[in-house]
């Protein structure tokens, strides 16, 4: 393989504008760059490498009698090599995309199928300026969408840690519920209950009346004497 060629065809020194449209699509949104930012940057690379090897594919052609010297014309690049290229980094542009949420995917393949239309006819057409143009918007959109997803996501994780914990939990216990029941344990007949023993009555005591006085006999004086008016 011929890295100089490949760099070549898909003109590499160019990758370092790319970043800029996702960039600024997320500062548009307000919002922190965060892991959908940079998987939109991710995104925007692959398809544009993609146009890029399309591009010499579908001017394989032209290039053979205007610019010989390019990758294709030359050999050092089959054509079937220059389209498989393009198609898998589609494919991984739109991959990339789908990890940051729907709405970017959704945008991702927008700009995809803009990129493969003007490479293969649009470009020699009036409508090439607005392809274009529509491709620039699609990016800028991409990094403002998946940034605000990945900031959506990223509060919702925040504001319910536990919504995430019963998804992580789901699957065991949609495992759990598969399983087989137990059968029922044999049931045992219980002992009988011990016989409760009532205390004996506690014995009241009758409180001692007053004692009998001796009666005095007759005849008898006091030794004190008779007792003073």
């Amino acid at each position: 393989m011929n890295l100089r060629a490949w760099a070549e065809l898909l003109r590499l020194p160019a990758l370092f504008t790319v970043p800029g449209d996702a960039l600024a699509g997320a500062a548009a949104t307000g919002l922190r760059p965060g892991r959908g930012t940079f998987l939109a940057i991710g995104s925007s690379l692959c398809l544009y490498e993609a146009g890029m090897a399309l591009n010499d594919w579908a001017d394989r052609d032209e290039d053979a009698v205007d610019r010989p010297h390019r990758p294709i014309p030359s050999g050092r690049v089959t054509p079937i090599a220059a389209f498989t290229a393009a198609v898998a980094l589609t494919a991984g542009g739109l991959a990339l995309a789908s990890r940051a949420g729907r709405p970017a995917l959704a945008t991702a393949t927008a700009l995809a199928g803009t990129v493969w239309a003007y490479d293969l006819g649009l470009k020699r057409t009036p409508a090439g300026p607005v392809a274009m143009a529509a491709a620039r918007g699609l990016d800028l959109l991409l990094g403002a969408t998946a940034t605000a997803t990945g900031a959506g996501t990223r509060t919702n994780a925040i504001a319910h840690p536990s919504t995430a914990a019963d998804s992580r939990a789901t699957p065991t216990a949609a495992k759990t519920s598969r399983r087989r029941p137990a059968p029922p344990r044999p049931r045992h007949p219980a002992p009988p209950a011990p016989a409760r023993r009532t205390p004996p009555a506690l014995s009241r005591r009758t409180p001692p009346g007053p004692r009998p006085r001796c009666p005095r006999r007759p005849g008898r004086r006091s030794p004190h004497g008779p007792p003073r008016p």
